[in-house]
């Protein structure tokens, strides 16, 4: 790959996808495009098992939205679909990736609950997150803040939506009831790690020695 390549495949590239491209074969390539996908749906999946019932709210709190965020920006926006594509596939399927629940089993039901709004969010959000991050927002801690925030507001926005006017088990809440019991336990903490885990990225593309360069180039 030619010099003027390179460089707007830096500027077009979140942290995989441009370390893929110093893979030495297209099938290594493909390999670490696929291996990374399936880490971050396992690590989706294994989130969903650090979960605590909280009083007030029929949604347990989880580690997931921050590793759907930073999986999709670490991914870039069609992997970082595509790996949460994956993880609601093994989860419809019945295999046992989503958080224990007392009302519903694992499988396709759980999306008739009360948290089925939030992972349906998972692929939108990481997309987003990671099309952000295409664009070079995870070099800088600030625009790392502003790309999992916007993730973060297509979860909300799912998930309070879903469990004001969609989900069936136990019932629909309304919006006000959506609110309090949706967002108002875990917006805070949310927040927060959002904050915290920002300046993973821009650290990672410190390591590797790429973050200054593509900084040059825009």
């Amino acid at each position: 790959m030619g010099p003027i390549k390179t460089a707007i495949s830096a500027r077009a590239a979140s942290l995989v996808p441009l370390l893929v491209q110093g893979a030495s074969s297209a099938p290594l390539a493909r390999a670490i495009r696929v291996a990374s996908v399936v880490l971050v749906t396992a690590l989706t999946a294994a989130a969903a098992q650090i979960s605590f019932p909280l009083p007030l709210t029929p949604i347990p709190f989880t580690l997931q939205p921050m590793i759907v965020l930073l999986g999709g920006a670490a991914l870039g926006g069609r992997l970082g679909c595509y790996s949460q594509v994956l993880y609601l596939a093994a989860g419809i399927a019945g295999l046992p990736v989503f958080a224990a629940s007392p009302i519903l089993p694992q499988g396709a039901l759980r999306l008739l609950g009360p948290s089925g709004g939030y992972l349906l969010s998972y692929p939108l959000a990481a997309w987003a997150v990671g099309s952000l991050a295409d664009r070079g927002f995870d070099r800088k801690y600030l625009r790392s803040v502003v790309a999992m925030l916007a993730g973060l507001a297509i979860v909300y926005t799912f998930g309070v939506s879903w469990l004001a006017f969609v989900a069936r088990i136990p019932q629909a809440l309304g919006v006000r009831e959506a609110l309090l019991a949706g967002a108002g336990p875990f917006l805070v903490a949310d927040v927060l790690k959002i904050f915290l885990a920002a300046g993973l990225l821009p650290g990672a593309w410190k390591l590797v020695g790429r973050g200054e360069r593509h900084d040059r180039r825009v």
